[in-house]
């Protein structure tokens, strides 16, 4: 079956989306989230997404919804670990700034200003530490709307 063309631009353009294309700011909390916001709008739209692209059984000719599902698959598979990357990578990151603080807070128990600016590090630590538990409802309530409507459409490969 033909696919039509209204199909294509909305998931790649999605799944552009997904992936920033520079090294994440880890050091403005405000932009990690405003990054993750757009990193998510796949997640986001998943409902708008299949409903205008995976046929209901009325329409079951005129797409090929396996094709869709399968792309839309792979869109949100890329979607998730490239968001994990990054919540992982500015963890790893605030981690070391906390590590240094503290180790430089060691010898200097005076400073006021140190001890503020450790305290604000560990205060965005414990809000990145708190979007991987987001991360992991985001993607579950994605995959239960996939299996939903893509179920009788594509079978994903198993996990290794």
């Amino acid at each position: 079956a033909a696919r039509p063309d209204w199909t294509l631009p909305g998931l790649s353009g999605l799944a552009k989306m997904a992936a920033p294309s520079t090294h994440p700011n880890c050091e403005d909390f405000s932009e990690f989230q405003e990054l993750l916001r757009v990193m998510r709008t796949l997640d986001d739209r998943i409902v708008h997404e299949l409903n205008t692209t995976v046929p209901t059984a009325s329409f079951e000719g005129k797409v090929d919804a396996s094709q869709t599902c399968k792309e839309l698959y792979e869109s949100l598979t890329e979607a998730h670990v490239s968001r994990e990357r990054l919540i992982k990578s500015c963890i790893a990151q605030t981690s070391n700034v906390v590590k240094n603080l503290q180790e430089e807070r060691k010898t200097s128990l005076e400073d006021i200003a140190l001890l503020k600016k450790l305290r604000k590090e560990q205060t965005k630590l414990k809000l990145m530490q708190s979007e991987l538990n987001v991360e992991e409802v985001v993607n579950d309530r994605s995959w239960k709307v996939f299996n939903e409507r893509c179920r009788t459409h594509y079978k994903p490969p198993k996990s290794e």
